[in-house]
């Protein structure tokens, strides 16, 4: 078994959406590397029903990684579909992985870079221009103003790459869109989480900002109960329409939609083969 197991890995869901977009990714990761990558969840999207995923059910990786190791396996590697290097990955995963250890001691596993690279403060510049080749795509004006949005995080490094990234794509636009602003959908409560601010659904109390038309460049990768169709961010967009904060509100295709990522994965992927 000299060949590694690929584990396609990301939070997890419990909308079958997610589960099929991972698929995809997985399936065209493999085809581009000729490797067989897996698309496994870190939690969540074993719970949601076979019926509902196409009759294939979605695993996990503390289960997926104990049933590679019961036949045979030994040689093993992560590639994050993680924009930043959120907990899941910094400290999640690393239990996992001594847990599988524990199993086997002999275990060798290599886990690549988030899609951010390993520098928060300067972020791959590809994130940027997928997100700016989306709001282009949307006809943004120079009165325009653009929100690059995303979940919000108690990891402040991951808040770093999302103003990184929001910095870059400011540049890449200063010639077709007016401000770009970063926001957080949601935050946790306390001044240690202030880092995330301003919410997204705070925007309209921006002075200057609040006029007309808004594009949401959406720092999410997949759908789900946040950024899918009729998630939290949709709801919070017709929060401020009803609140008269902007006259129109347009969001972008999710980056997993975005041809890019998978340059962005393969390279990933072939610094730690």
């Amino acid at each position: 078994m000299s060949e590694p197991v690929v584990f396609l890995i990301d939070n997890g869901s419990l909308r079958p959406d997610a589960t099929f977009w991972l698929r995809c990714l997985a399936d065209g990761m493999g085809a581009r590397t000729t490797l067989p990558v897996e698309p496994v969840s870190l939690l969540h999207s074993h719970k949601v029903p076979t019926e509902k995923l196409d009759g294939r059910a979605a695993t996990i990786v503390r289960r997926r990684l104990r049933e590679c190791i019961e036949t045979g396996h030994r040689d093993f590697v992560f590639l994050p579909l993680f924009l930043g290097p959120s907990l899941a990955i910094t400290d999640y995963l690393p239990k996992l992985i001594e847990e599988g250890r524990a199993i086997a001691p002999d275990l060798h596993v290599r886990v690549a870079d988030v899609l951010a690279g390993s520098d928060p403060e300067n972020p791959d510049p590809r994130l940027a221009q997928m997100l700016a080749d989306q709001v282009r795509g949307l006809d943004p004006g120079s009165e325009t103003r653009v929100a690059l949005v995303d979940h919000g995080t108690p990891a402040e490094p991951v808040n770093r790459v999302r103003n990184a990234v929001a910095g870059q794509l400011a540049e890449i636009l200063h010639d077709t869109a007016g401000k770009v602003q970063p926001c957080s959908m949601e935050r946790r409560e306390g001044d240690a989480y202030a880092f995330n601010d301003p919410l997204l659904e705070s925007l309209g109390e921006i002075s200057d900002f609040a006029v007309g038309r808004l594009i949401l460049a959406m720092f999410f990768l997949l759908p789900g109960r946040h950024a899918g169709e009729g998630g939290d961010v949709a709801e919070i967009c017709e929060g401020l329409i009803a609140r008269k904060a902007f006259e129109q509100i347009e969001t972008t295709p999710l980056l997993g939609e975005h041809p890019g990522l998978f340059d962005i994965l393969e390279d990933r992927l072939r610094a730690v083969m």
